[in-house]
């Protein structure tokens, strides 16, 4: 069985996006696979987030990925900063990291452009700590998207040297778990092909919204001034909302409301109307089971508790025969 680990952002609510982009397929896996799941605060750090927002975040992330059919007794879920060993793995490796490597990275450059004030040593290391997060349970397959491809190619880097540095074979080289063509694409609600959390306001409908929110929010979305004849080519606005409505509406309410765009006799009110009340029978459920969670303060404490003794278990292990391989002896 393979060991499959994916890194969770700390910060924000889940989407549609989210639930039917990488959400599905976590909880598929984790009957298939020997799965750990975190939460990634250490690397919300390098934003320099305020200490209340900090523990709001992570509990927030928890409770949703819980509701959303993550099952602790089967997969491993746990937070980042409760396993300590990652951040003495990220110190070892950062000894035969360089510092021409880590510049040279897209996603440094990136950041450096947008928070040119904030331009922290933990941006510069961000590969070298999400190498540890993987290799610390000797992880061979990471789902990652597009642009953390640049990080897992690094990871390998890190993985490999270590192996070739010390002549050992104890680094598995991890790689891109491919999920196919199983992922649907959650395009936004503001003509942008991408729902997510940083795009635009309003661009996202959030698994915790209620009824009055996502009501408003999908009235508001983009369109256009509809067909002028029959047969008219969709624009991307529109094309997005039929995509959205065929991962929650049934067959027949897409087939009815296409018939209406090729007779150019669509009225993009009504459709939205429709669109909202699907979505809000698929996100119901989820929604009270994450108020659910939420309210139990003791069930979240034995998760999280549960999560880092399992992940600590292997990380400790991990740490402990690295030590050895570096040439670290105890005196006492």
């Amino acid at each position: 069985m393979e060991t499959v680990l994916s890194g969770i952002r700390s910060t924000g609510n889940l989407h549609l996006g989210n639930y039917f982009g990488a959400i599905r397929n976590f909880i598929k896996m984790q009957h298939e696979h020997n799965c750990y799941f975190f939460i990634a605060d250490y690397h919300s750090l390098t934003t320099h987030p305020t200490p209340e927002d900090f523990h709001r975040n992570v509990r927030q992330v928890l409770v949703e990925y819980l509701a959303a059919g993550i099952d602790p007794e089967q997969a491993t879920l746990y937070v980042q900063s409760d396993v300590p060993e990652i951040a003495e793995l990220y110190l070892l490796l950062n000894m035969n990291a360089y510092k021409g490597e880590l510049e040279r990275c897209t996603s440094f450059k990136e950041k450096v452009r947008k928070q040119p004030d904030n331009v922290n040593a933990g941006l510069l290391t961000y590969p070298v700590l999400m190498a540890a997060d993987i290799i610390i349970h000797k992880a061979s397959k990471v789902p990652v998207g597009k642009d953390q491809e640049q990080h897992l190619e690094m990871a390998r880097t890190f993985a490999n040297r270590f192996n070739r540095m010390y002549r050992v074979d104890y680094f598995p080289p991890p790689y891109a778990f491919n999920f196919e063509n199983k992922l649907i694409k959650i395009p936004g609600l503001d003509g942008s092909t991408k729902m997510g959390k940083s795009e635009s306001e309003g661009n996202a409908v959030f698994l915790a919204d209620d009824p009055k929110s996502i009501r408003k929010k999908v009235m508001r979305a983009t369109t256009d001034s509809g067909p002028q004849k029959p047969g008219e080519k969709m624009s991307q606005p529109v094309e997005n909302l039929f995509n959205l409505m065929k991962a929650v509406c049934s067959k027949d309410t897409v087939d009815y409301f296409l018939q209406e765009y090729k007779n150019a006799t669509i009225r993009y009110g009504d459709m939205k109307k429709q669109l909202a009340e699907d979505i809000i029978s698929f996100t119901t459920p989820l929604r009270e089971k994450i108020l659910e969670i939420d309210a139990d303060n003791e069930y979240l404490s034995k998760v999280a508790r549960m999560g880092a003794e399992k992940a600590r278990e292997s990380a400790g292990k991990t740490i402990r025969e690295v030590r050895e391989i570096i040439g670290f002896r105890s005196f006492y």
